[in-house]
């Protein structure tokens, strides 16, 4: 079909309708005739032209969009039958097919046509490195100018055996081309431009005017200005998106227990939202996302917990209540060691200086055996899976009052920071301490590491300042992004990000947001960001729960006005929690769901749903 293509042949797939002019460009080349520069009406016609399409180039950001009208404009100036655009490969060795079209033959790809072309890159360079100027369109890109063919069939200095075997098997003619270089402001060439039979008003093949042939010039020259820079926008957009994941692949990496959290919320965030675009009816009705505001939401969901690159790994992993950078049970099991040990030494002690040794032994092993009850007891606190009541604080207290000698020298084996922070702290040798101690060398900035203190927290693992560092992520999120010099179209991005710990009757955090104070993104943010942690099955203090158990938790939230109750309902309803499951949980997670028992009652509704 073209001068470059090489044994091509035509398929049914590759036969669609001819295009019909999507950029409405065709009424006004109706307007011309082949005589542009024929008055100066035609010739002012043609400037308005120009500018109108320089205009539309400029505006234009998708790149198959903007190829194909780049393509299209350049038939209907000399009303060629087909034509071909190529791109200069990345690794400039090749012209790659980008856009097809032949009028006659009904052939339409690459573009807006969803259809790829099957043909490989026209080779720039031959096997020995030298230039390969055979071929019409690589030998525009090395010579960098414009060429003007009569006729195929005719033409010495270029190989068209491709396009007479063309021809011969489909019985088209292949008569006139035109090729020129698309050349940017670096003065690269970064595409060529190929059109094939142009035909007069009767629609009789003629040969390319070389009249026209400048503003086929002109328009390569504005087209390959605004081809690069919507490469060079799109670039942009892909290195941005790249250090986004990066930077939330970071985070998740951080921790091993986290892995995943911050690519798993985008998912059911855009699943909800997508939701509420398709939505036809009740409070959603009416709520749509621009493709900006799409993209605006994708850059917030990847980056609604970017604020835990500061948060200390062994706060997020903490999983029993004395871990910091180790779980410190085995130092308090040793301490328990010690006591044994002392009481099998005062057993023997004891038996020495005479006294009964079944007495003594069985002093001795009372002590042990309430040794291991009080260690179990201790240990089993440190896991933090049971609620501690007043009785089991208590019972705690009077287990840490137990005492044991230290006999070496605390201060020894300290680094240079440690030893200016606590060595002035550390009492003599030897010295008396509790079972479990709240030292003064617990005390390590604004985290108290006390053992008694962290074992004695109610619930969970974390204490009052460890959980305070924790939100302390989302303030962080939300100080980095407003830092961001975001364009306009993007400068929601921190509220979206930053109200996924809100609550809908303003108890939540950072900000105390109520529900009108805040975007459909962020409420929908805080329901894709619980229930991902929720069913998340690598937390270090929690197992993964099931569907049902999640959706009953999140109903509560809903009752206590945690959640947006219309979010939820609209979640249940349009099956994005079965979606999301299916895809990213575990078989053992997904039981028996009837979304009526967890359907908001009307009262919480804004609208109540038939």
């Amino acid at each position: 079909m073209t001068g470059d293509v090489q044994d091509v042949t035509t398929t049914p797939d590759a036969m669609l309708s001819p295009e019909r002019d999507p950029y409405g460009l065709q009424a006004k080349a109706e307007r011309r005739s082949s005589g542009v520069f024929g008055g100066r009406r035609e010739g002012d016609r043609v400037i308005r032209r120009l500018i109108e399409l320089g205009i539309a180039l400029s505006a234009e950001r998708n790149t198959d969009r903007l190829l194909e009208m780049i393509l299209l404009e350049a038939k209907q100036i000399y009303n060629a039958d087909g034509g071909t655009l190529y791109l200069t490969t990345d690794d400039e060795t090749g012209l790659a097919f980008k856009i097809m079209r032949n009028d006659t033959l009904q052939v339409a790809l690459g573009g807006t046509t969803g259809k790829e072309i099957p043909f490989p890159p026209v080779p720039l360079f031959r096997d020995d490195g030298t230039r390969n100027t055979n071929n019409v369109a690589t030998n525009v890109w090395h010579q960098r100018q414009a060429v003007n063919i009569l006729d195929a069939y005719e033409a010495k200095d270029y190989d068209f055996s491709g396009t007479k075997k063309f021809d011969e098997s489909t019985g088209y003619r292949s008569q006139s081309f035109l090729t020129v270089p698309m050349i940017n402001t670096n003065e690269e060439v970064i595409g060529v431009l190929q059109l094939i039979n142009a035909r007069d008003a009767t629609g009789k093949t003629v040969s390319f005017d070389r009249k026209l042939q400048p503003l086929i010039e002109a328009l390569t020259s504005q087209a390959a200005v605004a081809l690069e820079n919507s490469m060079l926008i799109n670039e942009q957009r892909r290195l941005w998106d790249s250090l986004i994941e990066m930077l939330a692949s970071s985070i998740d990496d951080k921790s091993p227990y986290t892995g995943g959290h911050c690519q798993r919320v985008p998912v059911i965030t855009k699943m909800l939202v997508d939701a509420a675009c398709k939505s036809t009816e009740g409070i959603f009705a009416d709520f749509s996302l621009t493709q900006d505001e799409w993209y605006e939401l994708h850059v917030a969901a990847w980056l609604h917990d970017c604020g835990k690159v500061t948060t200390p790994e062994y706060v997020v992993d903490k999983a029993s209540k004395l871990e910091t950078i180790y779980n410190r049970i085995g130092e308090i099991r040793t301490r328990f060691e010690v006591l044994r040990r002392d009481a099998e030494i005062d057993c023997l002690k004891a038996q020495l200086a005479g006294k009964d040794k079944a007495e003594a032994e069985a002093e001795f092993d009372a002590t042990c055996k309430r040794l291991a009850e009080e260690f179990k007891f201790v240990a089993d606190a440190n896991v933090g899976g049971e609620f501690m009541d007043d009785d089991a604080l208590l019972r705690l207290n009077e287990i840490a009052a137990q005492t044991w000698t230290r006999h070496f020298d605390k201060t020894l084996g300290l680094s240079p920071a440690e030893e200016s922070m606590q060595k002035h702290k550390m009492p003599s040798t030897p010295g008396v301490e509790p079972l479990l101690g709240d030292l003064p060398e617990h005390q390590v900035g604004k985290y108290n590491r006390g053992e008694l203190y962290n074992l004695s927290i109610r619930r969970g693992t974390l204490t009052a300042e460890e959980r305070e560092t924790i939100n302390d992520h989302i303030v962080v999120t939300i100080k980095m992004l407003e830092q961001l010099p975001f364009p306009k179209n993007m400068r929601r991005i921190p509220e979206y990000a930053g109200g996924h710990h809100e609550k809908m009757d303003g108890t939540g955090y950072p900000r105390g947001l109520v529900k009108a104070e805040m975007s459909v993104p962020a409420r929908v943010m805080a329901i894709a960001d619980i229930f991902e942690a929720l069913t998340a099955g690598d937390r270090p203090y929690k197992k993964a729960k099931t569907i049902s158990e999640s959706l009953r938790i999140m109903s509560f939230m809903v009752k206590d006005q945690h959640i947006d109750a219309d979010l939820f309902d609209l979640f249940l309803r349009s099956g994005v929690w079965k979606r999301y499951a299916d895809q990213f949980l575990e078989p053992y997670q997904i039981d028996e769901v009837n979304i009526d028992d967890f359907l908001p009652a009307p009262e919480f509704l804004a609208e109540a749903v038939d």
